[in-house]
């Protein structure tokens, strides 16, 4: 049965929010973007077949520990002063749902490091306030990795709604809107050469440019991966 993620957001916040503190499972360095220090959070709105962080995902009560802002905020500046890098990140699931937690630990983050939000989009396209919210960083980028390249891709992939998808869409225009930094990604597995013509269509409406940047990735392929590649 297909779900809507934003009630599904609804769910997961009961369980990995709490006042000002959020659920994380792991702090760690990590080699992507030439180095980055990486707080891992509990709880997502998607659920994707080809996640890698699906068991936090999937037991979000069983997973991880609660940390106020300012503790997550000093881990990762730790991490990464130990390791010279100039890049954070929160990733794991998804760093949005908790919406207060997350602009707090941006503003504990000295400017001399750029905070890479790895997000759906899905809750920034569902309020522009959250865009707005973000737009006041300077040394913020978004990366709104998008589910599939048309709505029929998008619910097949993640399970959740077909008109889901759109708010991935919106995202994209909030944040342009709002003169966010971003840029959007897609596994290549999922966007063929049909499906991207249709989904150049959409982001073109937006801003040409966010489909002549879009970042393509490849799936590494686990065993759950291709048990969900099966059902395609």
């Amino acid at each position: 049965m297909l779900y809507d993620a934003l009630e599904r957001t609804k769910e997961i916040r009961k369980i990995v929010c709490r006042n000002n503190e959020r659920k994380y499972y792991r702090f760690r360095a990590a080699r992507f973007y030439g180095g980055i220090a990486t707080a891992d959070c509990v709880g997502c709105n998607l659920n994707c077949f080809y996640c890698w962080s699906f068991y936090p995902r999937n037991n979000p009560e069983k997973f991880g520990k609660f940390y106020s802002p300012e503790e997550v905020a000093k881990k990762l500046i730790k991490i990464a002063e130990a390791n010279n890098y100039k890049n954070v990140r929160i990733s794991g699931n998804e760093p949005t749902i908790c919406k207060d937690h997350l602009i707090k630990i941006i503003e504990l983050i000295p400017e001399k490091f750029l905070f890479i939000l790895e997000t759906n989009g899905i809750l920034i396209g569902s309020d522009e306030e959250y865009a707005k919210a973000l737009s006041k960083f300077k040394n913020l980028h978004v990366r709104v990795s998008l589910k599939g390249a048309t709505p029929e891709i998008f619910s097949k992939i993640t399970g959740a709604m077909k008109e889901n998808f759109y708010l991935q869409i919106k995202a994209l225009e909030n944040l342009e809107k709002n003169r966010v930094s971003y840029h959007a990604a897609i596994m290549i597995e999922f966007a063929d050469n049909e499906s991207q013509e249709k989904l150049k269509k959409e982001l073109d409406k937006i801003n040409p440019k966010i489909f002549e940047n879009l970042e393509f990735e490849s799936l590494m392929i686990f065993p759950h991966i291709k048990k969900g590649l099966r059902k395609l």
